[in-house]
């Protein structure tokens, strides 16, 4: 008798830094087909009034990260953590395993030929060996700022702060199996996505190689 081997979707991690185009490409995909799992998502499901980590992160941080509406500050929270790394990787070790954890379930659930996994902060997560390739939007660091400053950061150095939180943008290419370079039009972008999004497709095609 002969074992059957099911074959699960294949798993894109999509990464890159803050204002690097992100949730446009995903929105890409998603119009293509993709199933999208989005971090950022999960990360505010997590911290929603009565959840166990809000508790935590009025525990640790005070109740000045709270707002009015029992909800997370998320400006007063990015001013602390942007400032002060212990603080950073308090918030991380409350967060990040239910984060990973929902991410893996609604993985599992989604289903699809191949899915895109958003998560910004790939380089050194445990989720980069959950994925089986990585796609990096990619762009300038003067392109990142000039976005930051038109959103919400208050300034320049600000934005210098946040960029330095994070990975390189070295540090991010060096893990990429694909690269979306997003400094110039929608258009360009969508292009490239649309590239991509035959390649995924072949690459889900049946082979002797099965991914367990």
């Amino acid at each position: 008798m002969t074992a059957t081997r099911q074959i699960r979707p294949l798993r894109i991690g999509l990464t890159g830094g803050i204002a690097s185009g992100k949730s446009t490409v995903a929105d890409l995909f998603s119009e293509l087909g993709a199933a999208v799992i989005d971090t950022d998502v999960i990360a505010r499901e997590v911290v929603a009034p009565g959840q166990p980590a809000i508790d935590e992160i009025r525990e640790r941080f005070g109740e000045q990260m709270i707002d009015a509406t029992g909800n997370l500050d998320r400006a007063a929270m990015r001013k602390v953590i942007f400032a002060d790394d212990d603080a950073r990787t308090d918030l991380e070790a409350i967060l990040h395993p239910r984060i990973g954890a929902e991410t893996r379930r609604q993985a599992d659930a989604a289903g699809g030929d191949y899915q895109l996994i958003v998560v910004p902060l790939l380089v050194g997560s445990p989720l980069v060996q959950f994925v089986d390739r990585v796609l990096v939007v990619d762009c300038q660091k003067d392109t990142q700022i000039k976005r930051l400053l038109e959103r919400d950061t208050e300034s320049v150095e600000q934005a210098e702060r946040i960029l330095a939180a994070q990975a390189s943008r070295e540090e991010r290419l060096a893990i990429a199996d694909d690269v979306v370079n997003n400094d110039h039009s929608l258009d360009h972008v969508r292009d490239q996505v649309i590239d991509l999004n035959r390649k995924y497709q072949r690459l889900t095609q049946p082979s002797p190689e099965f991914r367990q």
